[in-house]
């Protein structure tokens, strides 16, 4: 077994980083969308930006996690895609946060964290295992 293996304990490692670090964007994604939903009645606190960035971003969360089981069973595309995902989603957040005004305090809060869940992400499946893997496969 070579350290290009999908089977190598350093892959196997890395994935279960990559997952849990997606488990967490997915989780903290729906609590804030439920957490828009037990607010709803006030509107200065959730506006419809968040209904649309939430909905959005639980959306996100799922194809990410999709993408991120799909790269652990091999599959290059799914990897190529959540490099690029996790990219895009990190840049959008930074985004967010720098914008002023245009969501809620809270939201930008729970964006950070996203943010810094993504960042683990991003670290790990640009790191040298899987892209050793993944340049062999």
């Amino acid at each position: 077994m070579t350290s290009t293996d999908l089977h190598h304990p350093d892959t196997r490692r890395a994935f279960r980083t990559v997952r849990r670090f997606v488990t967490a964007y997915l989780g903290l994604s729906v609590l804030t969308l439920a957490a828009a939903f037990a607010l709803r009645s006030h509107t200065d606190v959730v506006t419809p930006a968040v209904w649309i960035r939430g909905t959005l971003v639980v959306a996100s969360a799922a194809v990410t996690l999709l993408l991120a089981v799909r790269a652990a069973g091999g599959s290059r595309g799914a990897f190529r895609r959540l490099r690029i995902l996790s990219a895009v989603m990190i840049a959008a957040i930074v985004a967010i946060i720098a914008v002023p005004g245009t969501f809620p305090v809270w939201m930008k809060i729970e964006q950070g964290l996203c943010g810094v869940a993504l960042l683990g992400v991003a670290v790990v499946i640009n790191g040298r295992q899987l892209r050793t893997l993944f340049a062999t496969l």
